[in-house]
């Protein structure tokens, strides 16, 4: 079925919505976009957003009793509380509803025995720039989900931006990791590169404008090109010329910047296993 079609199912079904901070907004924006109607979609949120208010105008159910049925649960919020957040929606799971988890490091099999064996569950790991439709969000079903229930979650979640389904859940740490975590280390990359073109002598407005210019606009080429990235680097890289010596910093193999990235991608995987075992 095509995006509109799975759209009208949830319009006409409902939409559940436990826990809207960022990333629950992000997600919610896109779908409210996509045209799920406000008056199709409860939210449950203890501290919520003035955007969330408003959006109670249009239709919005907030904090209000929840529908016995409904076509999706999104489970967003954060993995610390989602003992405490999912008796709330406990009554869905009866095995008509689809429930979506975007919580980093809680498992299937954990999310199941907090719900109900019978309820097909789609674990989810978006990341930040589903706040502007680029995100990108991989998933994997548990043995409960059809394909009917796949189609149904990508359908939402390429609202946000695109979608890559894994083929083993124990792969959804390292996602974590590399796409969930990584637009942080996107802009770390950014101010590290606005403060060295400061030091070099550039307006701090400027530079930031520079890199922030430059890492989009190199993101993007990556993406549409057919290319990899590493052909990609050799293309803009002249023989003893400055990128060469740039990158001669950043490729040196003890102290340049792979090392680091290891180092970072193995800490932010290893934390995602310590939350699926605390949230046991």
């Amino acid at each position: 079925m095509s995006q509109a079609t799975q759209i009208d199912k949830v319009n006409e079904q409902g939409l559940v919505v436990l826990g809207c901070g960022k990333m629950g907004s992000a997600m919610l924006k896109g779908w409210l976009d996509a045209g799920v109607q406000p008056s199709s979609a409860f939210v449950v949120d203890p501290f919520p957003s003035s955007w969330l208010l408003e959006l109670q105008q249009q239709g919005l159910h907030l904090n209000k009793t929840l529908p016995s049925t409904a076509a999706v649960c999104v489970l967003a919020v954060k993995p610390q509380m989602m003992g405490v957040a999912t008796p709330q929606v406990q009554a869905l799971a009866k095995g008509q509803t689809l429930f979506v988890s975007v919580a980093a490091g809680i498992s299937l099999d954990v999310l199941a025995d907090t719900l109900s064996t019978r309820t097909p569950i789609v674990r989810a790991m978006p990341n930040t720039p589903a706040a502007i439709g680029k995100g990108i969000t991989a998933l994997i079903g548990n043995c409960i989900c059809g394909e009917e229930h796949l189609a149904l979650a990508e359908a939402l979640l390429q609202a946000v931006g695109s979608t890559v389904r894994l083929t083993d859940e124990a792969q959804m740490d390292a996602v974590t990791a590399v796409s969930g975590s990584g637009p942080a280390y996107v802009f770390y990359l950014i101010e590290c590169m606005t403060a060295a073109g400061v030091a070099q002598g550039l307006p701090e407005v400027l530079a930031a404008n520079l890199a922030t210019s430059t890492v989009s606009g190199a993101g993007q080429l990556a993406q549409s090109s057919s290319e990899g990235a590493a052909h990609l680097r050799k293309n803009v890289t002249s023989p003893n010329g400055t990128t060469a010596a740039a990158l001669s910093v950043l490729m040196h193999p003890q102290d340049g910047i792979a090392p680091t990235v290891d180092q970072a991608i193995e800490a932010a995987t290893l934390r995602s296993i310590e939350l699926g075992k605390t949230s046991n």
